[in-house]
């Protein structure tokens, strides 16, 4: 079984309509083994998911290297992979975990906010040997909330760039604000944006502005977090939220 693929904005790039997001898999709040990343990737596929999103962000490029193992013998052609930058990932010294930032993980590296363009090149380089891969499908500017200046005028170009050389089918901005995202819809030429629990049943915010300006504009909408942390699924006492 295939779901249902749609084009992203105006790309070439083409999505299933359901995607898995692979931030559980990098240990998201709680470890999971090899096999099990494995399985859920397997499970995804067998369902008909042919998009997967990653980041180094998630479990310190442990959820990268885990899904480009999960998806090494499957055909590049048949599955549409994105990833994410604005983070590089450097060395540290220490024997605490990454649980501050939410993955149960060694800290064996610390995350660097970097948006220039050189940075976001070296990103990109770093992510796609974690993947064990030669390219990607869609890059986005990930969480550039405090670094708007930066994102703007010398990220996206450099993506702009990339998309231009044909390293990348799309490019887009992930975010959890609909606000700034507005703006990239506005003013960039960007193919998608990732709002991340802004479009749910608990919290609408992005139907205000960003929906019905990239419907104008043509330009693609992801929709994350849309069990609002699991809150939805799961609506238990100490249910996450948001």
């Amino acid at each position: 079984m295939t779901l249902r693929q749609n084009r992203l904005g105006r790309s070439a790039v083409r999505v299933s309509e359901l995607s898995f997001g692979a931030a559980g898999i990098g240990n998201l709040y709680t470890q999971v083994t090899d096999g099990q990343a494995e399985q859920a990737v397997t499970a995804a596929w067998d369902a008909g998911v042919r998009y997967f999103d990653t980041a180094p962000h998630y479990g310190l490029g442990l959820s990268e290297r885990r899904l480009g193992a999960a998806l090494r013998e499957r055909p590049r052609d048949a599955y549409t992979l994105s990833t994410k930058v604005g983070r590089l990932l450097e060395p540290a010294a220490g024997d605490g975990t990454d649980l501050a930032a939410g993955f149960a993980v060694p800290a064996t590296h610390r995350r660097v906010w970097d948006f220039s363009a050189d940075g976001i090149r070296r990103c990109l380089t770093e992510s796609l040997e974690r993947l064990g891969l030669d390219r990607v499908d869609i890059a986005y500017l990930h969480d550039p909330d405090d670094h708007a200046g930066q994102a703007l005028h010398e990220a996206y170009p450099a993506l702009e760039r990339l998309r231009g050389e044909g390293v990348l089918g799309a490019i887009g901005v992930g975010m959890n604000q609909a606000g700034p995202l507005t703006r990239y819809v506005r003013d960039t030429d960007v193919d998608a944006v990732l709002v991340a629990g802004r479009y749910s049943l608990l919290d609408q915010r992005a139907l205000t502005d960003l929906l019905p300006l990239a419907a104008r504009r043509g330009v693609a909408v992801v929709v994350g977090g849309v069990f609002n942390s699991g809150l939805l699924a799961d609506p238990h006492p100490g249910a996450r939220f948001d």
